[in-house]
């Protein structure tokens, strides 16, 4: 039976975390089976916040924009709401999360941004966790390695 490991937070606007995973050995791996953002004060405030997870640390200042094709992003979630529609009897919320079910088995790290108004966003994160045989450590740490450089 498989283990899973729970996180979550609520984010500052452009803020950044890191979620501890890495091991002595490295033995362990872990896989994003589900992931949620919520935002802090839903209905109340209009928002677009963006929260992504990376596997290597990010540099400077958390932004909105999410590009597929760079290997060390491993999953993003997106909340909007217009809180000016619901005057006229309408709801404009909108959630989206996308991950992507690689192994790994170093630390990750978490970027928010909301693009709208500086507000903050919840996030929630189930990880499964793997034990890694020699091989399987062998990959998941050399590809850690490559994506830092």
């Amino acid at each position: 039976m498989s283990k899973i490991k729970t996180f979550r937070g609520l984010m500052a606007d452009e803020s950044n975390e890191r979620i501890h995973l890495k091991t002595l050995d490295g033995s362990t791996g872990y896989q994003i089976v589900k992931m949620e953002v919520f935002p802090e004060k839903p209905g109340v405030v209009s928002q677009e916040s963006c929260i992504k997870i990376f596997s290597v640390e990010q540099t400077g200042t958390p932004d909105s924009t999410v590009n597929f094709s760079n290997n060390t992003l491993i999953a993003t979630g997106f909340v909007s709401n217009d809180t000016s529609l619901e005057s006229k009897g309408l709801i404009n919320a909108n959630r989206v999360v996308v991950f992507d079910r690689v192994t790994f088995n170093q630390d990750i790290f978490i970027t928010h941004h909301d693009g709208l108004t500086g507000e903050k966003c919840n996030y929630y994160l189930e990880l499964e966790q793997v034990s890694l045989g020699s091989v399987e450590n062998a990959v998941a740490t050399l590809k850690n390695i490559k994506n830092r450089s």
